[in-house]
């Protein structure tokens, strides 16, 4: 038993010196949320906009992408057509909004996600990890 808390110590250990954490797939979910929660107010905006134009747009935008390990920046983000019923200008506003977004700390394993992101005239933008 000692010798476990102590593997586990040195563990979590490096992971504090090295700056990169290990997560499990719930903390993963929680911590990429907490970053792409820091877009809202920009996804909204955009979202509004596309409302002046288009007061009746709506509908679901799921994105698929990678958070990569050296510095936990969320890349290569996609639409995923087959999970979104959103026209493509409400998709972009995700899109366009969350390049660049960070993990912190990073992981030392890459991770590959999707989220869902819901839309509704009056109501806005709502988002959550994809089942």
């Amino acid at each position: 038993m000692k010798t476990m808390l102590i593997a586990t110590g040195l563990v979590a250990l490096s992971s504090f010196a090295t700056g990169c954490a290990y997560r499990d797939a719930k903390m993963f979910a929680d911590d990429t949320g907490k970053a792409l929660a820091t877009r809202n107010n920009e996804i909204k905006a955009c979202y509004d906009g596309v409302l002046k134009g288009t007061p009746t747009a709506g509908g679901k935008v799921t994105i698929k992408f990678e958070v990569e390990t050296e510095e936990g920046k969320i890349v290569k983000v996609e639409v995923d057509k087959a999970g979104t019923t959103a026209p493509d200008a409400v998709a972009s506003c995700v899109t366009s909004n969350l390049n660049g977004l960070a993990i912190s700390p990073p992981d030392k394993k890459t991770g590959d996600g999707s989220w869902v992101y819901e839309f509704s005239p009056g109501a806005g933008a709502s988002a959550a990890p994809k089942s």
